[in-house]
């Protein structure tokens, strides 16, 4: 746990910079979209006394006041999450994930602001306060001037939404990055969107480039009505005649513009996006395509390079697990240099029995590693009782069949405890038979787990036919024929057949080909 005021300095100048951020791009978003905009259209376009002007200076000056306390409140309640994670010396994990998912979504609130009281805040006290004064005669423009300077006034308020997003986008980034160390260091866990989205590439893009593209359009053509507006009523309709043709030719081209300009981020992004989700289950062969010319082809090369190089140590961790399983099969034949294979070979008659039955690549994986460490319990049995020629007692039986349980046992120490986890009910149940009568639980039919059944089958094949110092292994034919008296009572009726039926095929065709 760190020291109580550890972070204290590094957030509160952090803090500051964010709120000094803020500010500057309001600062600037109202520079070029109120001023530089708005003030230019108004005053460049109206020709009105210069007492007029006081007047609607007035008008402009109280509804920015009631503009700006309308929006400094809301302001305030915005930032009143990010803030109480920043004062408090030990901000709680909930305090701090709220500040992080509210720090996220500040580039959308900042848009609702800017419609919301920055807009509306503006808004509705100018149209009043201009209807008030046309009407005292303080004010000589028509009526319909404040419905276009309401639009005006919409178009600009679009413009500094889009400003202030994306500015506020890049503003945020330092405080995410700091309240996600903070999480670290105090719950040893960090926090992340984990792929949600807030908002999407496409829409940004598309209204972006549609503003962009349209609002010099509209601005341009309502300007140019009041410009027209002591025209004679003929020429002002011949004028908007060719003008609404010229507005919807741009709106058509800005709103083709911007689909096909998202579409060109949205395709290599959903390229990357397949490749991942393929990766994440396990697919490594997964690779997107290089058909970008532009800064794309880095990332999909970097993506690719990357799936690459998870591919190599895939198969390196593979090969190195697979030696692993080896290696402790042959430990354990070791103990007994008459048993030498037997777990080789087991594993390889079970992978035969699933292949038989139509198993998955995955299951086959899983079973030729369970038949391979089947018997790993017996490394807990003594010798004495493991290597003993004869036949064995009650007390000493009873000591091999504990070996299922203690092989479950030892492959339960394994870390990571998922690794062992599949190959856990095939080494317990090994040695259960179909009518229930096997140990160590005594389960029946089908209620055995599908690998114990099909390694019994491999087991008791493999014993019966490897020769002992006691005995010689017997025939294919012999060994098939209890198989076959077997099946349905101590092994899978349906595994043993399809084992069956391999090895007759087998046996017939070697001695065709001899």
């Amino acid at each position: 746990m760190p020291l109580p005021n550890q972070h204290e300095p590094a957030g509160d100048h952090i803090y500051t910079s964010f709120l000094s951020q803020l500010l500057r791009n309001y600062l600037f978003g109202s520079t070029v979209a109120v001023v530089g905009v708005g003030g230019v259209v108004v005053f460049s376009t109206l020709s009105i006394p210069a007492s007029e002007r006081i007047v609607m200076g007035a008008i402009m000056g109280i509804s920015l006041i009631v503009m700006l306390i309308c929006e400094l409140f809301v302001f305030y309640r915005h930032l009143k999450p990010i803030q109480a994670s920043f004062k408090a010396s030990l901000p709680t994990s909930e305090q701090l994930k709220d500040a992080y998912m509210q720090t996220h979504k500040f580039p959308v609130l900042s848009v609702r602001r800017t419609f919301g009281p920055h807009f509306l805040g503006l808004l509705l006290p100018a149209v009043g306060m201009a209807f008030l004064f046309i009407k005292l005669d303080m004010l000589q423009v028509p009526y319909f001037y404040i419905a276009i300077a309401a639009a005006v006034a919409f178009m600009i308020a679009s413009m500094h939404a889009m400003i202030e997003f994306f500015l506020t986008t890049k503003a945020i980034r330092p405080v995410i990055t700091y309240i996600r160390a903070r999480h670290v260091d105090l719950f040893n866990q960090d926090i992340t969107l984990s792929g949600h989205v807030l908002v999407s590439i496409r829409t940004k893009f598309r209204l972006s480039a549609f503003l962009i593209g349209t609002l010099p359009l509209l601005l341009f053509g309502l300007a140019s009505q009041i410009r027209l507006d002591n025209m004679q009523a003929e020429n002002s309709s011949a004028y908007w005649q060719w003008a609404g043709v010229i507005l919807i030719i741009g709106i058509i081209y800005s709103l083709l513009g911007a689909s096909l300009l998202s579409r060109s981020i949205e395709d290599p992004i959903h390229t990357i996006q397949s490749g991942m989700s393929s990766v994440e289950s396990g697919n490594f062969d997964a690779s997107a395509a290089d058909v970008y010319s532009d800064e794309f082809s880095k990332l999909v090369a970097g993506f690719n390079h990357m799936v690459n190089g998870l591919k190599e140590r895939e198969q390196r961790n593979n090969l190195l697990l697979q030696s692993y399983f080896m290696t402790l099969a042959a430990a354990l034949d070791a103990r007994d240099t008459y048993t030498a294979g037997h777990s080789t070979r087991v594993a390889r008659f079970s992978v035969q029995i699933g292949r038989l039955d139509g198993w998955s690549e995955s299951q086959i994986d899983i079973l030729h590693k369970t038949a391979l460490l089947h018997d790993i319990g017996k490394i807990g049995v003594r010798d004495a009782v493991l290597l003993k020629e004869g036949k064995l007692t009650d007390e000493e039986f009873d000591q091999i069949k504990r070996h299922p349980v203690l092989g479950e046992n030892i492959l339960k120490q394994i870390e990571p405890a998922d690794a062992m986890a599949d190959l856990l009910p095939g080494v317990r149940s090994h040695h259960e038979r179909y009518d229930g009568k096997g140990y160590p639980d005594g389960l029946q039919g089908t209620d055995i787990p599908l690998f114990g059944r099909a390694i019994a089958i491999a087991d008791a094949f493999d014993a019966m036919t490897s020769d002992r110092p006691y005995r010689k292994g017997m025939t294919y034919e012999r060994a098939i024929s209890i198989l076959e008296e077997g099946k349905g009572t101590q092994w899978d009726p349906k595994l043993t057949q399809l084992f069956i039926a391999s090895l007759t095929l087998k046996s017939r065709t070697d001695e065709e080909a001899s």
